[in-house]
Order: structure tokens, then sequence, then C-alpha cells
């Protein structure tokens, strides 16, 4: 649950803060109008990622035994992909989206009408529903379908408040602190999603096993208690993890801190 809700509360954000840009440009030109194409375009892009999601579930729920793990398997390697170039991708990106985002309003506003503001609200917002299809759909095979749902609607909804106090405060507040630190918990839990899905897919016999049993703490912190369960979710705890999913674990981590810190060392004479 905690994992569904940092992943919506991150992507929910975003995606406020874009149409809070968004609709502040069209009133700083004067276009209040011209709101409706902008929210009629967000309603599309939340309708197509729902879409989106009961397919994958549907796709989910249809296979059994080695092709639901194939699949579960390829699913969490695949967020966990997307998930890490977001990240990195914000952290190069950020300070421009902003300014670009607000010319490509002023453009749709003056030259393209209505539709071209709902073009870019919808592709704007969409991006950030699939997304969180697809991050939820990971996520949801660490937890309860229940538990995956009240995590989502609780970020979303700490993510919409958020963003009409940024809104209503003239988006003065800064959030560089706010991504700064689910990036790295995401950073975790996209660890987590390595792990597991190397896991699903030695059950699918299309990974060697190597050793099937590094450790077994289970009887200290079994990942099925309370405890076991919520760092299962978080941060992908296993407590008899094999030997492929400790090396890839730790060799993502590795490989992330490498680069991260590579690029702000690149990035700290600018």
């Amino acid at each position: 649950m905690i994992a569904a809700a940092l992943i919506t509360l991150r992507e929910g954000l975003e995606a406020a803060l874009i149409v809070g840009i968004v609709l502040g440009v069209l009133r700083k030109l004067g276009y209040t109008d011209r709101s409706r194409p902008v929210w009629l375009g967000v309603l599309a892009a939340v309708i197509a990622s729902v879409a989106a999601g009961l397919m994958l579930n549907a796709l989910g729920v249809a296979l059994k035994g080695r092709g639901e793990a194939i699949f579960e398997g390829i699913a969490m390697l695949l967020a966990a992909g997307i998930l890490t170039w977001m990240i990195f991708w914000m952290q190069r990106q950020g300070r421009q989206i902003q300014v670009e985002l607000e010319l490509d309003v002023r453009r749709a506003a003056t030259t393209g009408g209505a539709w071209a503001l709902f073009s870019l609200a919808f592709v704007a917002v969409v991006r950030e529903g699939i997304e969180t299809v697809l991050f939820l759909t990971a996520a949801a095979f660490s937890a309860t379908p229940t538990q995956t749902l009240i995590g989502g609607a609780l970020g979303l909804a700490v993510a919409v408040v958020l963003g009409w106090l940024m809104s209503a405060a003239g988006r003065r507040l800064d959030v560089r602190v706010f991504f700064r630190v689910t990036g790295i918990l995401l950073i975790l839990f996209a660890a987590g999603l390595i792990g597991y899905g190397v896991h699903e897919l030695q059950e699918a016999v299309l990974l060697p096993i190597l050793a099937e049993h590094v450790w077994d703490i289970n009887s200290v912190l079994n990942e099925k208690g309370a405890v076991g369960t919520f760092l299962k979710a978080l941060f992908g705890y296993n407590g008899n993890p094999s030997l492929l999913e400790v090396i890839a674990y730790i060799a993502y981590l590795v490989l992330v801190g490498v680069f991260s810190t590579r690029r702000n060392a690149s990035m700290a004479p600018a």
C-alpha cells in the first residue's frame, strides 16, 4: 500500500503541476475561457490510463502458471527501467520543463486553438497516467489488490490537494526536496522490482538459479509478517533470496549510484 501511495503521489503531483502551469499561462494571456479543452484533455487522459490499467489487469488474470510468472517478471523489470529513467530525466530536465511547457501553451493558445490545447493536456497527463498504471501493476504483485487500490487512491488524493495548494500559492512552493526524497525511495523500490522480477523469471525457468538461498532470515524477520510485508512492498525485501536476485539488486543500486555520482559531478561546474 505504501509503495502504491508513493507512486501515485509523485506521478499525480507531476500531472497536477503540469495542469496548473497550463491553466496559469492561459490566465496570464487572458484566455481563461479556453480552459475547457484543457480539462477535457485531462479527462480523456484519465480515461485512457484507466482503460490501459484494466487491460493490463485482465491480461495478468488471464495468464496462469509459467505464463503468469513471465508476465510478472517482465512487467517488473520494465517498470523498474522506466521508473529509473523517469527519475533521472526529471532531475536533468526539471528546471526546463516549466519554461518549455509555457512556450507550448502560448503557441497552442494563440495559433492552435481548442484542439491544440486539448492535445497538449492529453499528451502531458496520459504519459503520467500510463507510467502510473505500469508501476501500480508491478507494485500489485507484492501486495493485495485492495492494498494497492487504497494506497493508490490515498497518494492521488494527497497529490491533488498539494497541486491545488501550489496553484493557489502561485507555484511559489519549492518541490525540489520532495522530488529528491521520493526519487531516492523510488530507486530503492525499483531495486526491489528488479530482484522480484528476477525471482519470477527464475520460476519461469528463463533465468538460472545459481544458488537457491544465499541466506534465510525468515525466522527473524518473516517476509510474510507485518514488517516483512511492508519492507517487501516498498523495498523488495526477501527473507531467503537466491544468489541471482542478490546480484541483480546490488548491481542495480551500484550502477544507479555510479551514474548519479558522475552525472552530478558533470553538472556541478554549470
